[in-house]
C-alpha cells in the first residue's frame, strides 16, 4: 500500500476502521451540512467553505492517525484549526471589506497557521508530494523577487499575500474549494450511499449477465463492473479493491494468467475517472473551470470513455487468440430475477439523478441531492427485498462515516491545491511558464501537446489526479487555448493525461494494488496494463486530431463518425500491439490503426 501515500485519491489512503458512535454522529453532521447547503440556499463563500473546512479536519487528522503522538497532536490541530475556521466564518462580513490584506497580528497568526494546517491536512491524507508543490509555491510567492530573470515577480507583501490566501475568497477559499463544498461532496454521500446498500452487487450482476457467457467473460465483467463502479467512486485505488476482490480470484479460478488478471483490473479501474456521468471529482471542477455547464461536460466524455472501454474489451480478444480465456461459469452467473432485482438498486437513484437534471432541469447537486434521498430509502431492502431496520441503520451508518471520510480527503486535496493556484495567480507564475511553453515548442500545437502530456504524467506520479489535472490545466491551459484548442478540449486532454500514472510506472498505484492482490510481480502487471490500457495514451490526442468526438451534444452524426474512426484505428493498434502473430503482421496494424485516427 505504499504507492497510495502519494499518487492515489485517498478512498484507500484511509484505513477502514469499526466506526464508534462519535465517528458516526461526526458523519451525520458532514452529510447534514453539505446537503443543508443545497437546500438552504445561498452562503457566503467565507461563511461555507471555512466550515467545510473544519468538518474534514477531524478525519485527516485523528481519523486516520497510527501512534499516539499522530493522535493527540491531531487533536489539537484539529481544535486550534475549528477555532480559525470559525474565526474567518463569523467575521465575514468584516474581513470581506479587507480586500484580502491583513491589518492585525491575530489575523496573521490565524492566517499562517490556516495555511500551515491545509498543508499538514493533506500531507496526513495522501503523503508528501502534493504538499510539497504547495510548499514551493508558497516559497515562491515569498521569496520569487529574489528569482532572476523572467520567472522573478516584483515581490508580494506578507500582509497581502497571507490575506489573499486566507481571509478573502480566493487561496483556501477560493473558487476550487467551493466546488468541494458545493458539488463533489453531494457527489460523494451519492456514491457513498450507493456503495452501502446493493449497487456494487447490482453492478457485478448486470456485468456478469451481459459478459460472462463470452470469451475472457470474467475479464470482460472486471471491465464493466469497474466501469460502473468506478462512474460513482471515482478513484482507480478504491475500485480496484472492491471491484478486484470479485473479479481478481474469478479470472484465477479460470486459469488466467496472474498478470493478466491483475492489469485487467487496474486498466478497468483507471477507466473510472473518465466514465460518466460522475468522472469523480475532476468533472465538476471542470465546470468552475470552464464555465461549460456539467450536461455539456458529460456529453463530450461519453463517446472517449466508451472508445477506452472499447480498445480494453479488443486487448481482451486479442489475448483471447492465445490464452484459453474460458467465460464464467454458469452455476456462477446470476439469474434473470437475482439481476433485475439488483439492478434497481443502482438504476433507480442513476435514473433519477438523469431525469431531474435533463428532464427537470435542475442542478446536477440538486438532482444528486433527490437521488441520494431515494438511494436512503433502498438501504431498508437487501437483494431479495426482504424490510429490515437494524441493517437499514448499520448501513446508513457505513454510509454516513463512508461520506465523511471521503469528503475529507477530497476536500483536503483542493484546499491545498487551491494554495498552489492563489500563488499562480497573485505571482503571474502562471502566465510565465504558459509563455515559456509556447516558447519551446515553438508556438506549435502539437509539441506543446507532447509537452503538457509529459508534464501530467510526471505530476501526477506524485499528486492526486484531481489536483495533478488542476495544476497542470492551471499553467498548460492557456498555452493550448492560445494555439487553437477549444477551452474544453484542452481541459479534457489534460485531465485524461492526468491519469497516466495510475497505470505507468515507476508510481502507478492501480497496478501496485492490483498486483497485490493476484500475487504477482508488479512490473508484469504494468507491462500487460499498459498495453491493454493504451486507449488512455492515444484517445487524447485521438480527441484534439478528430475535435468533432466531443461534440455529442451539438453535432451527433459529426461525433458518432469520428468515433467509429477512432475506434476503427484503435482496434487495429490494440490488436497489432498484444496479439501474437508475425512482427510485420503488427507493424502494419498499428501503423495502419494511427494512419485511421490522424490522417484520414
Amino acid at each position: 500500500m505504499h504507492a497510495l501515500s502519494s499518487s492515489q485519491t485517498a478512498d484507500n489512503a484511509i484505513p477502514n476502521a469499526t466506526a464508534s458512535p462519535g465517528w458516526i454522529v461526526l458523519g451525520v453532521i458532514s452529510v447534514g451540512f453539505h446537503l443543508g447547503l443545497i437546500f438552504y440556499g445561498l452562503t457566503p463563500a467565507l461563511v461555507s467553505r471555512p466550515l467545510h473546512m473544519a468538518l474534514l479536519l477531524p478525519w485527516v487528522l485523528i481519523y486516520i492517525a497510527k501512534t499516539p503522538f499522530q493522535r493527540i497532536s491531531g487533536w489539537g490541530l484539529t481544535l486550534l484549526g475549528i477555532a480559525a475556521c470559525a474565526y474567518i466564518a463569523f467575521n465575514e462580513a468584516a474581513l470581506a471589506n479587507q480586500y484580502g490584506f491583513i491589518d492585525t497580528h491575530l489575523q496573521m497568526a490565524i492566517g499562517l497557521f490556516l495555511i500551515m494546517l491545509a498543508l499538514e491536512a493533506a500531507r496526513r491524507a495522501i503523503g508528501w508530494p502534493l504538499p510539497s508543490v504547495a510548499l514551493l509555491a508558497l516559497f515562491y510567492g515569498a521569496f520569487g523577487q529574489y528569482v532572476p530573470g523572467a520567472f522573478g515577480h516584483p515581490g508580494l507583501p506578507l500582509q497581502s499575500m497571507v490575506g489573499s490566501l486566507t481571509i478573502a475568497e480566493g487561496g483556501l477559499w477560493g473558487s476550487l474549494t467551493g466546488v468541494s463544498v458545493g458539488v463533489v461532496a453531494i457527489f460523494v454521500i451519492f456514491g457513498a450511499v450507493l456503495n452501502a446498500g446493493e449497487a456494487g452487487q447490482g453492478f457485478m450482476n448486470l456485468a456478469s449477465a451481459v459478459a460472462g457467457r463470452l470469451t475472457g467473460g470474467a475479464a470482460k465483467v472486471s471491465v464493466i463492473s469497474s466501469a460502473l463502479m468506478g462512474s460513482i467512486s471515482g478513484s482507480a485505488s478504491a475500485n480496484v479493491a472492491s471491484t478486484g476482490a470479485i473479479t481478481i480470484p474469478s479470472m484465477v479460478r479460470l486459469r488466467y494468467p496472474r498478470s493478466f488478471a491483475g492489469a485487467v483490473e487496474a486498466v478497468a479501474s483507471s477507466g473510472g475517472q473518465i466514465m460518466p456521468p460522475l468522472m469523480g471529482a475532476g468533472a465538476f471542477v471542470m465546470v468552475e473551470l470552464t464555465g461549460t455547464p456539467y450536461t455539456q461536460i458529460m456529453a463530450a466524455a461519453t463517446l472517449p470513455a466508451v472508445l477506452y472501454f472499447l480498445t480494453v474489451w479488443v486487448g481482451i480478444n486479442a489475448y483471447a487468440t492465445h490464452h484459453d480465456l474460458k467465460p464464467v461459469d454458469a452455476s456462477e452467473r446470476p439469474s434473470a430475477k437475482e439481476v433485475f432485482i439488483t439492478s434497481l438498486f443502482f438504476a433507480v437513484p442513476f435514473v433519477l439523478l438523469l431525469e431531474r437534471i435533463f428532464h427537470g432541469g435542475y442542478t446536477p447537486q440538486y438532482a444528486a441531492s433527490i437521488a441520494i434521498f431515494a438511494g436512503v430509502v433502498l438501504l431498508l431492502f437487501d437483494v431479495t427485498l426482504r424490510f429490515s431496520l437494524p441493517n437499514f441503520a448499520n448501513r446508513l451508518a457505513e454510509a454516513v462515516v463512508t461520506a465523511g471520510r471521503q469528503i475529507a480527503v477530497i476536500g483536503s486535496i483542493i484546499i491545498c491545491a487551491s494554495l498552489v493556484i492563489g500563488v499562480l495567480s497573485l505571482t503571474g507564475l502562471g502566465v510565465k511558464i504558459t509563455s515559456g511553453i509556447l516558447a519551446f515548442s515553438n508556438d506549435l500545437l502539437w509539441p506543446a501537446l507532447l509537452l503538457t502530456a509529459l508534464a501530467c504524467l510526471i505530476l501526477g506520479m506524485e499528486v492526486p489526479t484531481t489536483a495533478a489535472y488542476v495544476i497542470c490545466v492551471s499553467v498548460a491551459g492557456p498555452a493550448l487555448i492560445s494555439l487553437g484548442l477549444e477551452p474544453l478540449l484542452a481541459h479534457l486532454f489534460v485531465f485524461w493525461y492526468a491519469l497516466l500514472s495510475t497505470i505507468t510506472p515507476p508510481v502507478c498505484g492501480g497496478v501496485f494494488i492490483a498486483a497485490g492482490m493476484v500475487g504477482e510481480n508488479w512490473l508484469k502487471v504494468a507491462l500487460k496494463a499498459m498495453a491493454l490500457g493504451i486507449g488512455l495514451y492515444i484517445i487524447p490526442l485521438a480527441m484534439v486530431a478528430n475535435p468533432e468526438v466531443i461534440r455529442l451534444a451539438f453535432n451527433p452524426t459529426g461525433a458518432l463518425l469520428d468515433g467509429l474512426k477512432i475506434a476503427a484505428g484503435l482496434t487495429a493498434i490494440s490488436f497489432g500491439v498484444i496479439a501474437r502473430k508475425a512482427i510485420w503482421f503488427r507493424v502494419i496494424l498499428v501503423v495502419a490503426g494511427a494512419a485511421v485516427i490522424f490522417l484520414v
